[in-house]
């Protein structure tokens, strides 16, 4: 049985006044997974670019404008969102305040025993990650994220850590209700081996949604759909060549994009930005 690929999905969307918007992690394109890629594709060396230091890491809060304005983190909740899709711009989420004026992990690498790597993101939470029990696959719900649509908010609840080299999918969406009696979403997360299967010609190895968080930083989850032949890469970043544009869904502010397997460029082709010619 072929290793089962993260469910595609695009809910209807709704205009109504104050309901939250779907969180990306949630959000799957309603890719033409039959479309058919352009016979020429322009080729470009892709550039090596060094990391940034951390200072350069960009801090948001998901409410108010400081530590202070965060609420208190439940039980093994995310108290951050460290984002390391562009290489060039990091950048972090606040979501809560650890109690007992801990402080929430912000460390880049990941081995701080506070953090649940998924993709190119890392939620750090206030308590030890070993202490959490080992998913199983398709069955356990690695983490569960509440909408809460009276603040615009979401809680991501952690519940067990997926295998490693696993990724996480959308298992199912249910409806709830919030302490203060609004309507809300709850969106259940479990693991899945990374997909084996070999592109077929003409398929999308990946498939990117791209939301505007902040002036200059986009909040983007890249989808990988199959292994490209040998001599090919499949894209990283959404506007690396081969990638084309897809739907805009405007009422989620989300665009989404299709990768295409490339050739890999000659050794030669590869240059640090910066180096003269």
């Amino acid at each position: 049985m072929h290793v089962l690929i993260p469910v595609l999905l695009a809910w209807a969307l709704c205009g109504v006044r104050g309901v939250i918007r779907t969180p990306l992690e949630a959000f799957r394109p309603s890719a033409e997974i039959h479309l058919r890629r352009p016979d020429k594709l322009p080729f470009l060396p892709h550039k090596r670019i060094p990391l940034p230091s951390k200072s350069d890491l960009k801090i948001l809060y998901q409410t108010g404008g400081s530590e202070d304005d965060l609420p208190a983190c439940r039980p093994r909740q995310v108290c951050s969102k460290v984002d390391l899709y562009d290489a060039t711009q990091p950048w972090i989420e606040r979501k809560c305040r650890c109690l007992g004026h801990r402080p929430c992990s912000s460390d880049l690498t990941g081995d701080d025993n506070h953090t649940l790597s998924d993709k190119t993101t890392l939620y750090k939470t206030c308590e030890p990650v070993k202490r959490l029990p080992k998913c199983r696959y398709f069955k356990d719900a690695a983490w569960i994220i509440y909408s809460f649509p009276d603040s615009n908010a979401t809680q991501q609840i952690v519940n067990c850590h997926c295998p490693k080299f696993s990724v996480t999918y959308l298992l199912k969406k249910l409806p709830y209700t919030t302490p203060s009696g609004e309507p809300g979403n709850q969106y259940q997360f479990a693991c899945s081996p990374q997909s084996r299967l070999r592109c077929s010609r003409k398929e999308p190895c990946k498939l990117f949604s791209a939301r505007r968080r902040h002036e200059q930083i986009d909040e983007v989850n890249a989808n990988t759909i199959c292994q490209c032949p040998r001599g090919h890469t499949c894209p990283r970043h959404h506007t690396e060549t081969g990638v084309l544009a897809g739907i805009t869904y405007a009422a989620e502010d989300i665009r989404t994009y299709h990768g295409y397997c490339m050739p890999e460029p000659p050794p030669d082709a590869y240059r640090f930005v910066g180096d003269k010619d």
